[in-house]
């Protein structure tokens, strides 16, 4: 199956003209984060100002888009660097890595009331060990870094990458899980004297912190009382971000995109995800397909091609040839039994069919490789 017969009527850059976030999910190993900037790229060749947010540090993709490493902050892509690759560019393409605890930290930075506050809250341990945890804040900090390049730039749309398939289902729910601990009981037991605290914990939870405090020499209830206390003075801003990223998810200028391969996990990664989007109410509008083998042995059986191919290569060679398309006509149909599966989900969901992007012989490695897989997306 060639892209060309996946295309939706009225192309990619029609479908995507309304829309200003764009989160691609997907299982790992599937190119989701080239897919991602290969996304960015293709929008901003078509005029838009695009910034593509990667939460991989792999200095490959850094390299493809002419960077010595990718930025904490939205960083453009110089046009000389397009112009050097033969690239038309119409657009702008900017890019960033997210920087988890940076990111709290300067929007603890912003929200606290004075100067007291915010070096209370960014010197407590509790805070040190939330801020530098890798479950867990990847998701607060996308929410923050979303929220601010949405709300504060001027961008014509932001592509999202996110974590592998079930942690993108713990990016989803992080909005409705931050607002339900800023609103819950749990954090008002916090902000409460520390002698209530203490009390409401239990005699027996409380004689535990105490042994832990001899111990250890930290006062960890105490630590946990003065750091929601502290953390009072941001929690309106917390909430006012986070039900603003909430509403941004399912408003209709986001989309989202699944990315899978058509390898049997992958491909039932995807199902699951439609399917899950689906039930949250998430506007999902492209599903795309990495990796596709479009070649084998076009209906033909492996010796009626070596006869065809004996003439120009002769007998031994026409029969090594057609014998290595006979094992790429395995994954050729393997592949599109896979679309045609995912095609039918999609459609019950009243969705386009899947976009291809062919198995490449090569990693991306430059802007120029980027722009190939934008074609077979867009084009």
């Amino acid at each position: 199956m060639t892209a060309s017969a996946t295309r939706g009527p009225s192309g990619l850059g029609a479908r995507l003209s309304d829309k200003r976030v764009l989160v691609c999910v997907g299982a790992g190993g599937v190119g989701k984060t080239t897919t991602a900037a290969a996304l960015a790229l293709g929008l901003a060749r078509r005029g838009g100002k695009v910034a593509v947010v990667t939460i991989d540090p792999a200095k490959r993709l850094a390299s493809a888009l002419g960077l010595a490493e990718l930025p904490s902050e939205p960083q453009r892509i110089h046009p000389e660097l397009f112009a050097e690759q033969g690239i038309a560019m119409e657009g702008e393409l900017w890019a960033m890595m997210l920087d988890a605890k940076r990111t709290l930290d300067e929007l603890i930075a912003r929200l606290a009331p004075d100067e007291r506050t915010r070096e209370e809250i960014l010197a407590n341990p509790v805070y040190r060990e939330l801020s530098s945890a890798v479950a867990g804040s990847h998701e607060l900090s996308a929410i923050a870094k979303l929220y601010e390049l949405h709300e504060e730039h001027d961008f014509d749309a932001i592509v999202l990458d996110t974590p592998p398939s079930r942690n993108a289902l713990d990016f989803l729910d992080a909005p409705n899980r931050m607002l339900g601990f800023l609103e819950g009981r749990a954090l008002q037991v916090f902000l409460g004297p520390s002698g209530l605290t203490a009390r409401l914990f239990g005699r027996g939870t409380a004689l535990v912190f105490a042994i832990f405090a001899r111990v250890t020499g930290v006062d960890m209830l105490g630590e946990l009382s003065r750091f929601f206390r502290s953390l009072s003075g941001v929690i309106d801003g917390f909430g006012e971000r986070t039900r603003g990223v909430a509403a941004l998810l399912r408003a209709p200028q986001t989309t989202f995109v699944i990315v899978t391969s058509p390898e049997v996990e992958p491909a039932r990664e995807a199902t699951f995800l439609a399917d899950r989007l689906a039930e949250a109410e998430m506007p999902v509008g492209e599903l795309i397909v990495n990796r596709v083998h479009p070649y084998g042995l076009q209906g033909l059986a492996a010796s009626e091609l070596a006869g065809l191919l004996a003439p120009a290569l002769g007998e031994q060679l026409a029969r090594r040839v057609a014998g290595n398309l006979a094992d790429f006509d395995v994954l050729a149909r393997r592949d599109r039994e896979t679309i045609e599966r995912l095609s039918e989900v999609l459609g019950e969901q009243g969705r386009q069919r899947p976009l291809v992007v062919p198995y490449l012989d090569e990693d991306v490695q430059d802007l120029l490789g980027l722009a190939r897989i934008a074609e077979h997306l867009f084009d």
